[in-house]
């Protein structure tokens, strides 16, 4: 396996529709495939508007089924097609009225390799989120794909620190973190948190949020999408605040060895200590 994998992430406006916002992505992981891209994320609930601006059963219709759903069909076969690993985020539906924030995680040959249910779910004044979803029930999943292992933590998790380790524990080398996130709430935190779960569990982290005003709040999505290394230091620059972009970097798989020989945190835990952390 290579050491470099060349990541992309994708940030995307509102559009107004359901079929254009998909139409939008497939064109952006073409764009990012194209430019070499093995692994490409879409932002938290892609294919519409983040709905959570508002408390309306209206929008249980964006739900589909994972993996039987007509999108992840449509992602497999864009994955297989450009050879490229996807992580989908998408309002799934276990069953009627069972609601999931989710993210489908698909192989470069098209294989759905399973799913990632967002399990801290915020219920705060532009973000209600406990309307649409029920909390995850699917743990900390981490998945074998042909660019090594990769994890998958939504949005409102990034603020709980026992997930990041939770993924790093079972092995993974890359975190994507799809996102929602609007400015005057989080935007302080947004180059903090992420940075901060990356140098304590030595992976990298993939970090995504919308951009613009959407027409159900006022919550205005700042972007500034970006990779950042196990040192804590953003590879390349974060994206715009304000426009669509793909977002392409190389990482550099063999600084992850570097910086645990010279840090050892993993050697120097001491989960004998822990149990209070887990005591309701």
């Amino acid at each position: 396996m290579s050491t470099i994998i060349r990541a992309g992430l994708v940030q995307q406006k509102w559009t107004g529709d359901k079929e254009s916002m998909i139409a939008n992505a497939v064109e952006a992981i073409h764009s990012a495939a194209s430019q070499g891209a093995q692994v490409v994320c879409l932002q938290e609930l892609f294919y519409g508007p983040y709905f959570c601006q508002v408390q309306d059963a209206d929008y249980y219709s964006y739900t589909e089924a994972i993996p039987d759903g007509p999108t992840t069909a449509l992602m497999r076969e864009i994955a297989e097609q450009h050879g490229v690993v996807l992580i989908v985020p998408m309002y799934e539906q276990e069953q009627p009225g069972v609601y999931y924030n989710t993210a489908a995680v698909i192989d470069a040959d098209g294989t759905y390799l399973g799913k990632h249910r967002k399990n801290h779910i915020p219920q705060v004044r532009g973000f209600w989120e406990k309307f649409y979803f029920r909390p995850g029930n699917l743990g900390y999943p981490v998945f074998d794909t042909a660019v090594g292992r990769i994890g998958v933590y939504i949005c409102y998790e990034r603020h709980f620190p026992e997930g990041w380790r939770a993924l790093g524990l079972a092995g993974a080398k890359i975190v994507f973190n799809p996102s929602a996130t609007s400015r005057g709430l989080s935007e302080y935190l947004w180059r903090l948190e992420q940075p901060a779960a990356a140098v304590a569990n030595e992976y990298y982290v993939g970090t995504i949020n919308r951009v613009g005003v959407e027409p159900l709040g006022d919550n205005d999505f700042y972007g500034q999408s970006y990779f950042v290394d196990p040192r804590g230091q953003l590879v390349g620059e974060a994206a715009s605040d304000t426009e669509e972009e793909v977002v392409i970097r190389d990482l550099d798989m063999d600084r992850l060895a570097e910086v645990r020989d010279l840090w050892a945190f993993y050697r120097d835990r001491r989960p004998d200590t822990y149990e209070s952390l887990v005591t309701p």
